[in-house]
């Protein structure tokens, strides 16, 4: 399979959409090299952001795990994460009452910075469950897998609330051969389980991708065929990026490989625009 240049790809676009995990960084840190990336597009004036489904922090925090990793030029500012969009569908549709919480306390950002009071499943008492009226599962960690998934069950059994999947990724790498339950998966389980249906946030969905077109710098400038979409998983960055109209880069750093890329891209019918072997620029 031939692969694509990918400095020469990018002279082609004004605005650069970024997957973070397996783009960027990997269960080893970052891709080396790929500081080099940034500080060649600051020196050609493009914009960029990082379109992640990673909604365990605030951007702020997101922004300064890059920074202690080496990685400055990613600032909040650039940081669109699937959180940020459940929280603008909590100001819109939840105004008052408790939203409970799977997740860690770092994740709550979201809630409470939506102007909500936030409730850790962990904390809940299911006899006093009246003011509860949302439920937003942010992140695998931050609970206990057994009592506080039990509980949740039984909270949407009394409760006919909204639950709202801040991430939608059903796993995760942990190392070369490993792989760990998502909460995206989590939230798949717990469907199943009370028959209902969540509402999720996050590739490959077009809200997401909406989001961010709306968060460019300069919008009256920007059209679609502008845009270009990095992404190393098939099913969420480089589908959500064709779904939304934009040209698509592959890249062979995460999730892909390159000795199976060709065969996956066919058997799924999921064809992006550009394949590289990574988003370095040497």
């Amino acid at each position: 399979m031939q692969f694509d240049d990918f400095k020469a790809i990018i002279s082609k676009y004004k605005v650069i959409f970024f997957d973070a995990f397996g783009v960027l960084k990997t269960y080893n840190g970052l891709i080396p090299g790929i500081e080099k990336t940034f500080a060649y597009l600051k020196t050609q004036n493009k914009d960029f952001y990082v379109l992640t489904n990673d909604a365990s922090r605030s951007p702020d925090q997101l922004a300064e795990s890059y920074h202690l990793l080496g990685l400055h030029d990613v600032v909040p500012q650039c940081i669109i994460s699937s959180g940020m969009l459940a929280r603008e569908y909590l100001e819109l549709k939840v105004d008052h009452g408790t939203v409970a919480y799977l997740g860690t306390a770092n994740s709550a950002h979201y809630i409470e910075t939506a102007g909500l009071k936030t409730l850790s499943i962990s904390q809940l008492d299911l006899n006093t469950i009246s003011e509860v009226n949302a439920l937003v599962m942010l992140d695998d960690e931050g609970f206990d897998w057994n009592t506080d998934l039990n509980k949740t069950v039984n909270l949407l059994r009394k409760r006919n609330i909204p639950v709202i999947v801040a991430n939608t990724d059903a796993t995760y790498p942990v190392s070369q051969n490993r792989l760990a339950i998502a909460i995206g998966g989590v939230a798949q389980m717990l469907e199943t389980v009370v028959g209902k249906q969540f509402i999720r946030f996050g590739k490959p969905d077009a809200q997401m991708f909406i989001f961010a077109y709306e968060h460019i710098r300069s919008p009256s400038t920007v059209t679609k065929k502008d845009i270009l979409m990095v992404g190393d998983t098939l099913h969420t960055d480089i589908l959500g990026g064709n779904k939304f109209g934009l040209d698509t880069a592959l890249v062979l750093t995460g999730n892909t490989q390159a000795e199976d890329a060709e065969i996956r891209i066919r058997s799924t019918g999921i064809i992006p625009t550009y394949v590289c072997e990574s988003a370095v620029i040497d």
